[in-house]
C-alpha cells in the first residue's frame, strides 16, 4: 500500500492562529456613531466607526478574515511570502498581520500611488512592487507569489467567502448587535460601498439569513464598474478605468461582488463623494476619509424618500476610515481643482437637504 504525506507542521499553525484570535480580544467592538439629523425627521442615521481598528480602516476586518482563511487551508504556513494587489487600506491591512506572524508581504500596486500610503505600508513591514497600468496588478501579484513560492491572497476572488457571513461577529452581526436598544433596533436600510464586495455580500446575506426587512444598498463612484455590471447584470463588465475614491471602486466587477443580494444601487459622481465627505467631516468635527462621503450620499438621497413618503426609521452606513491620511487629496482645495473637480453643485444640494429634506441632485 502507498502512502503520500503532504502534512504541514501544525505547530506554526497553531500558533498563528493563536496569535490573530489575540489580537481581535485586545480590541473592542468599533462605535456605532449617531450622525446629526433635525429632530423633526423621525429618521436616525448611524455610522459604524471603522475607523477605529488599529490599522484605521474598514480592511482591517477583512485582512483579518483573509489571513485566517487562508492559513486553514493550507495555503499560508511558516515563511510564506503573502504578495497582494492592493495600494490602499487592505494593504495597510494585510502587512500588519503579515508582520504579526513574521511573515514577508509585498503590496503590488500602481506607480501612481500617493506617498502617503506607500509610506503606512511600509511603516507596518511591508514593501511596495509598482506596475505601470492598474490593470497589470493582478497578474504581477500572481506571477510574484509563483516565482517566490509564495501566496497570492487575491482579496478580489476571497473576500466574499473568507468571512463568515452567518455570524461570528461579522460586521452584520455587530451592527445589528448594536441596533438592538435603539428606537428602530432595524433599519430600513444599510448603505455601503464596494471594493471586492465581501463587506456588501455578508450584510445581504446575513440580512436574509436572519430574516430581517432592511434592505441594501451599495453605492459605486465614478469611473467603476460595478454599477454597470449591476444595471446590465454583466458579470464581466469592465471599464478600464482606477477610481479616484480609495477603498472602493473597481475597473471590472471582482469575482467577490454578489449583486443578487443588493436591493439598489447608486452611481455617484467623485465631486459629490468629496464634498460629502468635508460636508460630514464638518458636522462629525473630525474629518472621514472619501469612501464614507460616497457612502452618505447614497444615505441622504435615501432619507429623501422616506421624508417624501412620511416614513420614519433608521439608516445604517460606514465610516470606512479617518479622513487625515487624505489631507494632500480630498482636503486640499490645489489637488481638488487639479483634478477638475468642481464641489460648489453638491456642496448646494447637502445644504438644501439638512435645510429642507429635499434631495434635488
Amino acid at each position: 500500500m502507498k502512502s503520500c504525506d503532504h502534512t504541514a507542521p501544525r505547530d506554526w499553525v497553531d500558533n498563528a492562529v493563536r496569535l490573530i484570535d489575540a489580537d481581535s480580544q485586545r480590541s473592542a467592538d468599533t462605535h456605532l456613531l449617531r450622525y446629526p439629523l433635525p429632530a423633526g425627521w423621525n429618521v436616525q442615521l448611524y455610522l459604524k466607526d471603522e475607523s477605529t481598528h488599529i490599522t484605521g480602516s474598514l480592511k482591517h476586518r477583512l485582512a483579518r478574515s483573509l489571513f485566517l482563511y487562508a492559513i486553514c487551508n493550507g495555503w499560508v504556513t511558516e515563511g510564506t511570502t503573502v504578495v497582494e494587489a492592493s495600494s490602499g487600506s487592505t494593504a495597510v491591512s494585510e502587512a500588519y498581520f503579515a508582520n504579526l506572524l513574521g511573515l514577508d508581504f509585498v503590496a503590488v500596486m500602481p506607480a501612481s500611488t500617493s506617498p502617503q500610503k506607500i509610506a503606512l505600508i511600509e511603516a507596518q513591514g511591508g514593501r511596495c512592487h509598482f506596475v505601470r497600468r492598474p490593470p497589470d496588478m493582478y497578474t504581477e501579484a500572481a506571477r510574484l507569489a509563483a516565482e517566490c513560492g509564495g501566496h497570492y491572497m487575491d482579496q478580489f476572488t476571497h473576500a466574499e467567502r473568507a468571512t463568515d457571513w452567518r455570524g461570528n461577529n461579522n460586521i452584520a452581526e455587530s451592527i445589528f448587535q448594536q441596533m438592538a436598544l435603539e428606537a428602530d433596533p432595524v433599519p430600513e436600510w444599510i448603505v455601503v460601498g464596494a471594493g471586492t464586495g465581501g463587506t456588501s455580500a455578508t450584510i445581504g446575506r446575513y440580512i436574509r439569513y436572519r430574516r430581517h426587512a432592511t434592505k441594501l444598498a451599495v453605492v459605486d463612484p465614478e469611473n467603476s464598474a460595478f454599477y454597470g455590471g449591476y444595471e446590465t447584470r454583466d458579470a464581466g463588465y469592465q471599464t478600464g478605468m482606477s477610481s479616484r475614491i480609495e477603498g472602493i471602486g473597481r475597473p471590472r466587477v471582482e469575482p467577490s461582488f454578489v449583486g443578487q443580494v443588493v436591493d439598489r444601487m447608486f452611481e455617484v459622481p467623485d465631486a459629490a463623494s468629496i464634498a460629502a465627505a468635508r460636508f460630514a467631516s464638518a458636522r462629525l468635527g473630525r474629518r472621514v476619509g472619501g469612501s464614507t462621503g460616497t457612502n452618505l450620499w447614497g444615505v441622504f438621497a435615501l432619507i429623501a424618500e422616506m421624508l417624501a413618503d412620511g416614513r420614519g426609521g433608521s439608516v445604517v452606513t460606514l465610516l470606512c476610515d479617518g479622513g487625515d491620511r487624505y489631507a494632500g487629496t480630498y482636503f486640499d482645495d490645489a489637488w481638488v481643482a487639479a483634478q477638475g473637480l468642481d464641489l460648489a453643485e453638491p456642496t448646494a444640494v447637502l445644504e438644501k437637504f439638512v435645510a429642507t429634506g429635499i434631495w434635488d441632485a
